[in-house]
């Protein structure tokens, strides 16, 4: 009998050892969730400050047109990163955690990014991090009884944007999906000029900081879209996006709204240049008028037009062979009076537009002053 209590005596102290045991191990595991938890938390909001601070960045990239060696598009990156707080903490930059350079492909996961011609920089990698040396690591609470005191954590994003567009299909994001597309045509040979710096016509400035155009010089010289008498390239007047019909109520509602996703439906839902850089638009009767309170009211604003090299027939049946995109912005508008007064001056201006189709390695240059939106690529 006393050999039968014993044995119970002795199941019952295993029973209360093992359950013990299973309770530190069960308090471990929580410990340990605890402190990963905290870990993962401090990992995610270092990848969202990341992400932040590299689309802002690259934002401002576009806005530098290049890397100049000007510390805006890191400056724009160390704002983003002490604004987007992690575990209640700012975040601070050292210099090797900004990157900018170039990315022939965003797309491409194993393409390293390349240093040749900083004006033609379009990307930016940000690196966040919380170490002992950089920000203070990531304190933990538990593992502390183990001997772990903190971990390292980080976080790594990349932006970017294409620099040369074949041309336009309509965007996926909700809202407006319209292309700020002026559906006017410009001759090569003028737009050359201009870029060149052949053109010396500068009577207006683009007053950024009060967002106004004022007679003046900004030393970006500005050209005219509508014809000058007899003998100019082309029209230089109306293409046809969409509808070979446009009628001046069409033309008025994309010189204020955009090409449409119903325009862009004419052209199979893309409107870009083909294998051999060129496409065909139609002519319409040229600028008129009728159109002059809608472009006057978008003095100021920016849009994308088309580049002609070559021009056949007359009006409504001239046939535009286009040859690249390009950013201009509107500077003044005036359709009244004596044809030698008319006049649409634009001059060049960066464009961002979603919806862009980016240009093949090797297709030459399409577009000049169009970039796409800056998206995280990495």
């Amino acid at each position: 009998m006393k050999a039968k209590c014993c044995t119970r005596r002795n199941r019952k102290g295993s029973v209360l050892v093992l359950t013990a045991l299973l309770m530190v191990a069960m308090l471990a595991v929580l410990a340990f969730s605890v402190d990963l938890g905290y870990i993962l938390v401090a990992r995610t909001e270092l990848q969202r400050t990341a992400d932040a601070a590299a689309v802002a960045a690259a934002w401002q990239l576009i806005e530098e047109e290049g890397w100049d060696g000007s510390p805006e598009t890191v400056a724009t990156a160390d704002k983003y990163a002490v604004s987007n707080k992690v575990l209640q903490s700012a975040s601070l930059l050292a210099e090797s955690d900004i990157d900018v350079g170039r990315l022939n492909n965003p797309t491409d996961m194993s393409e390293e990014i390349s240093y040749g011609d900083p004006t033609d920089y379009n990307a930016v990698e940000v690196r966040i991090r919380r170490t002992a040396n950089q920000n203070g690591a990531v304190p933990l609470f538990f593992a502390r009884a183990m001997g772990f005191q903190n971990a390292d954590v980080d976080g790594q994003a990349t932006a970017a944007f294409y620099t040369n567009l074949r041309g336009f299909e309509v965007p996926a994001k909700p809202g407006d999906r319209n292309i700020q597309i002026l559906p006017f045509a410009l001759d090569e040979e003028t737009w050359n000029g201009l870029v060149e710096g052949t053109t010396l016509d500068d009577d207006w400035e683009w007053d950024e900081d009060a967002e106004e155009v004022h007679p003046g010089n900004d030393l970006e010289c500005e050209v005219n879209l509508f014809p000058q008498g007899t003998g100019c390239p082309g029209n230089r007047g109306t293409v046809d996006i969409g509808s070979n019909n446009n009628s001046t109520a069409d033309l008025a509602r994309q010189i204020m709204e955009g090409i449409s996703p119903s325009d862009m439906a004419y052209h199979g839902g893309e409107l870009k240049l083909e294998d051999d850089g060129e496409m065909e638009l139609n002519g319409d009767t040229g600028i008129s008028a009728g159109v002059k309170d809608e472009l006057a009211s978008i003095i100021g604003e920016t849009r994308i037009i088309p580049i002609f090299s070559d021009v056949v027939g007359p009006g409504n049946n001239a046939q535009y062979t286009i040859v690249k995109w390009v950013g201009v912005r509107i500077m003044e508008v005036k359709l009244t009076g004596p044809m030698n007064k008319k006049r649409l001056i634009v001059q060049p201006a960066k464009v961002i537009t979603y919806g862009a189709i980016p240009a093949e390695p090797g297709d030459g240059t399409m577009s000049t002053l169009v970039y796409s939106v800056p998206a995280l690529v990495r």
